[in-house]
């Protein structure tokens, strides 16, 4: 029985809007354009300890749809959540922020991205699955590669 307590375990509190906005600056006029905007995505992810093993996660999704230098549209979310980690040992919590809990959010911030996007008069722009891990690796090689270590080495933030 007390083995199971000490066993490491990860649970969501709370999941949450943190921050939506839309804007469409050229309305109305820009309804009235028939050519397919380009659009850019951008993601950010940020974690905050908040004391006692809880967390804030916030997966911040811009997408801005332009004409030439016109901007179409521009609708960022922050989707959030609040998570619980017990037990878990100290280099697997930046992982679990920077993957696992990003993971979680994404379906909500597609969800919130498409309906701001259908809300301002537009088709819907329907994020695709997100590697978070790939990302997460990749970040961990550029900090290492500007500190002149190893991957493995990369101290925990």
């Amino acid at each position: 029985m007390e083995q199971n307590q000490q066993a490491p375990s990860f649970g969501i509190e709370k999941l949450y809007v943190k921050d939506l906005s839309v804007e469409v600056p050229n309305a109305p006029t820009i309804f009235l354009e028939r050519e397919a905007p380009q659009v850019d995505i951008q993601l950010n992810t940020q974690g905050t300890h908040l004391g006692d093993g809880v967390f804030d996660v916030v997966l911040t999704v811009t997408v801005t749809a332009k004409l030439g230098e016109k901007t179409v549209f521009l609708v960022e979310v922050g989707q959030a959540g609040i998570f619980r980690m017990v037990n878990v040992p100290e280099h697997e919590v930046e992982p679990l922020l920077a993957v696992a809990c990003p993971n979680i959010l994404q379906p909500y911030a597609r969800e919130a991205i498409s309906d701001a996007t259908v809300r301002a008069g537009f088709a819907p722009v329907l994020l695709q699955p997100i590697n978070f891990e790939a990302l997460y690796l990749a970040r961990l090689q550029e900090q290492a590669a500007a500190q002149g270590q190893q991957p493995h080495e990369v101290p925990i933030q």
